[in-house]
């Protein structure tokens, strides 16, 4: 080999090292500028949705608006000519294909959702942050002429950034938009604007203090894992993947039943709305409207009944499929973690580590996302249940088959094999 050759070579480096090094820079200002925009917007969204459920709990008769919010919602869509109204699939589907994201998504989404939550809806705001959190992404890349590579990426930071400033996990919300959007295959190109993004907006959320950087839900009562608990544990794990299954296979069919019998829009709304208040007073409570935060935190405390997962299912579908807004993420949250807490009591197993497991293994159901799920775990339990968490997500990850809450979401390769199957889910 020859000098001048080795000099060529050399020189080749120097400019490659030089264009990643850019490019780095490049996209720790763009994804921490775009981290702070959308981590102020989430911040005010958390506290709109605070001051909603606040005031839905203390004045409970609101519920009897639900129908004319619902009216209120399909009003804004069909005069914002969003009728398509495909949600979280349009994000998944504008990172893959390049579909547009239109900015009005922002307002519409917000609105919606703490109009949902102010009559008592049973959704989540997860899912609304992943909707406004591409949208707003999209809009930045279109304003800064991104390419269409770039747009993606950028898109991919600013569902992180959402996620991250309303459900407080920095390190699962930057993998989660990069993990979700294609079962088995990982968007790598978008961790460094994911991670900035994630932890910027978890940093404005917490200044607004709408988070903390402390553990929600720490787990300590945890039995020794070489023991029988592990193998009671694996019967939750396969719990937690039928039931996410359940939950999926339920969203879809409603949907159908809703768009077969109800072809009007605004009636269909009117109707779920009328449904769910039929179904509060039939259970004689409002535990199951809105976000149940209160639920998700007794659930940690003592076993809940088995009945309560079943309800909250119901309720969501009844909810989200007739037109009103917000997400599944939490309604998921809330059927894990009373799924757990309820079988904690024949399993014998603590009740706070059940209820953990619960909430991460039903996750990774509906989600295909056993990385993210993994990284929920650690961010709101800590880490003494690792070894029961890489259990209950794995089990629940190959069991769950390729079922999944967003309709989009593309199995690429096989979940028992090495194999590409690039198949969508069911």
């Amino acid at each position: 080999m020859n000098i001048e050759h080795v000099k060529e070579r050399m020189i080749i480096r120097v400019r490659e090292q030089k264009k990643l090094f850019f490019s780095l820079i490049k996209w720790i200002l763009l994804a921490s500028v775009t981290g702070a925009i959308i981590g102020t917007i989430a911040s005010g969204f958390a506290k709109a949705i605070t001051w909603a459920t606040e005031f839905r709990i203390t004045h409970p008769m609101v519920i009897f608006g639900l129908p004319v919010g619902g009216l209120i919602i399909v009003g804004l869509y069909q005069l914002l000519r969003e009728e398509k109204n495909s949600g979280t699939n349009l994000m998944i589907n504008s990172v893959r294909s390049g579909e547009e994201i239109p900015l009005r998504i922002t307002p519409l989404i917000l609105i919606s959702t703490v109009i949902t939550h102010f009559f008592g809806g049973s959704s989540g705001r997860e899912g609304a942050a992943l909707q406004f959190g591409g949208s707003v992404g999209a809009y930045i890349a279109d304003v800064l002429r991104l390419n269409e590579d770039d747009k993606k990426i950028l898109i991919l930071a600013s569902m992180s950034a959402a996620f991250s400033a309303l459900f407080g996990t920095p390190m699962a919300a930057a993998l989660f938009p990069m993990e979700v959007i294609s079962i088995g295959v990982m968007y790598y190109a978008a961790l460094v604007p994911c991670v900035f993004a994630s932890f910027m907006a978890q940093r404005i959320a917490v200044f607004f203090s709408i988070r903390t950087i402390q553990i929600p839900f720490p787990v300590t009562d945890v039995p020794e894992f070489y023991s029988s608990a592990a193998l009671k544990i694996l019967l939750l794990a396969v719990a937690c993947a039928l039931v996410g299954s359940l939950f999926c296979i339920l969203l879809r069919q409603t949907g159908k039943l809703y768009k077969n019998y109800i072809e009007n829009r605004y009636i269909r709304v009117f109707v779920g709305g009328a449904l769910v208040i039929g179904l509060t007073f039939l259970v004689g409570n409002q535990d199951y409207l809105g976000l149940g935060t209160e639920i998700i935190h007794s659930s940690f405390e003592k076993p809940v009944g088995l009945q309560v997962f079943l309800l909250k299912i119901i309720f969501t579908c009844v909810t989200l499929c007739a037109g009103y807004k917000g997400g599944e993420i939490v309604p998921t949250l809330f059927i894990g973690a009373t799924l757990g807490s309820a079988m904690s009591a024949f399993l014998g197993v603590p009740v706070d580590i059940c209820t953990a497991c619960g909430m991460v293994g039903v996750f990774c159901a509906v989600t295909n996302s056993p990385i993210s799920s993994l990284l929920i775990a650690f961010e709101l339990f800590g880490f003494d249940g690792m070894p029961y968490f890489c259990s209950v997500v794995a089990i629940s990850y190959v069991l769950s088959g390729y079922y999944s809450l967003y309709s989009a979401q593309k199995i690429v390769y096989s979940k028992v094999t090495p194999k590409f199957i690039d198949r969508k889910t069911n």
